[in-house]
């Protein structure tokens, strides 16, 4: 049985969630839904092209919520928002008595590199998808590319918070620090956090341009916070003048769906590195399907073309979570086949069984846990604070 984890990946810390807009959940529930149909897709493909039986195709985990039985597969949606699975008559008992032990068509008894095939599959699946999603993105809507400017913008101050008593106010903009001008670059934000976290109860010159256009001026002194750093209760995001860029014809959309991509993939890859590397700092980053959903309906309220980058980022991250050699998951299976290469011959059956169950039932715990934090960060139950 191959299938998605329950784990999804992803930093979703200051997205400000708004429970309104229920037509915008049910486009974002419609794109998680459709790239974990994709990934299963990928596996049951590769099987059904090589003449591999296949008894079930089932999106979502528990009872079933709808249920087709075809002519030899069974294709259903079921409850629990967890991922998906392709079943073979390899992990059914009862499947498997229909069929020779010997047939040539089950799983079990194909060759590595066709086995190998139909679990990367679904791998494969989610970054074609992605690439496509990513294509139509460039030819249509086109991308947004950012020219940043010198400073970095407050969009929000805290009810009397320090920043709010100092007099800083939304909309304006941090020209300076203690008279070092914050650059027109990606890392400004970065730098205006890290003087401002270095520098509890030391107060700080910063020049702001107000929106009229005025500068001024004004003494600000961070407040220690709990982990001994500065607070000053405000949000920072970058100054920077936003564009789109359409595709001038098909070669130039496949450049820029492929530059795209990459981005994406680095920003999965690097945001796993930090939470494997140092997940006592990251651990918050681990998000399951109630903070995904919640995060595409908000890109859905705020601009529509954005459901581009949230399904191909999504597609992306399943893609690279399902290649982590744990049990369960594809690599878990891939690591195997390894192993078994490695040996000359399989591993006990019942020692794999072993392996993959405990893994399922890990990662499903998982999942619960992180529905039930999603679910209780949705309504309030945990709020996250202000720099």
């Amino acid at each position: 049985m191959f299938g998605v984890g329950g784990a999804f990946l992803g930093a979703l810390a200051g997205t400000g969630f708004d429970a309104s807009g229920p037509g915008s959940y049910a486009e974002a529930l419609a794109v998680l839904a459709t790239i974990v149909g994709i990934h299963e897709a990928g596996h049951f493909a590769a099987a059904r092209l090589q003449g591999i039986h296949v008894t079930k195709f089932a999106i979502g985990f528990g009872p079933p919520l709808l249920r087709y039985q075809g002519e030899r597969v069974e294709y259903s949606l079921r409850a629990i928002p967890l991922g998906g699975y392709v079943a073979f008559p390899d992990d059914d008992p009862e499947a498997a008595e229909a069929f020779p032990a010997d047939d040539p068509d089950l799983l079990k008894n194909r060759s590595i590199p066709e086995r190998a095939l139909v679990i990367s599959a679904g791998v494969l699946a989610n970054c074609l998808f992605a690439l496509a999603i990513l294509t139509t993105q460039v030819s249509t809507v086109g991308v947004v590319e950012s020219r940043f400017l010198t400073g970095v913008q407050v969009p929000e101050v805290a009810a009397a918070s320090v920043a709010e008593r100092a007099g800083l106010r939304s909309g304006d903009t941090i020209l300076a620090v203690d008279g070092r001008e914050v650059p027109a670059s990606s890392t400004a934000v970065a730098r205006v956090v890290r003087a401002i976290v270095n520098s509890p109860e030391r107060t700080l010159d910063l020049t702001v341009r107000r929106p009229g256009g005025d500068t001024v001026h004004l003494p600000v002194t961070p407040a220690l916070a709990s982990d001994g750093g500065g607070r000053i209760g405000v949000q920072l995001s970058a100054n920077a003048a936003l564009s789109r860029r359409v595709a001038a014809g098909p070669g130039q959309a496949l450049a820029m769906a492929a530059g795209e991509f990459r981005k994406l993939l680095n920003v999965v890859t690097t945001g796993l590195q930090q939470i494997v590397f140092n997940f006592a700092k990251t651990a918050d980053a681990v998000s399951g399907p109630v903070a995904i959903v919640a995060v595409g309906a908000e890109v859905a309220r705020a601009d529509a073309s954005g459901l581009f980058q949230f399904a191909a980022i999504v597609n992306i991250n399943l893609a690279v979570v399902n290649l982590l050699p744990l049990p369960a998951l594809d690599g878990g299976y891939l690591a195997l086949l390894v192993v078994e290469a490695a040996r000359g011959r399989k591993l006990p059956k019942t020692l794999e069984q072993t392996i993959m169950a405990s893994g399922l039932l890990l990662l499903s715990g998982l999942g619960f846990f992180l529905i039930l934090r999603d679910v209780g960060n949705l309504t309030g139950l945990t709020r996250g604070g202000l720099m």
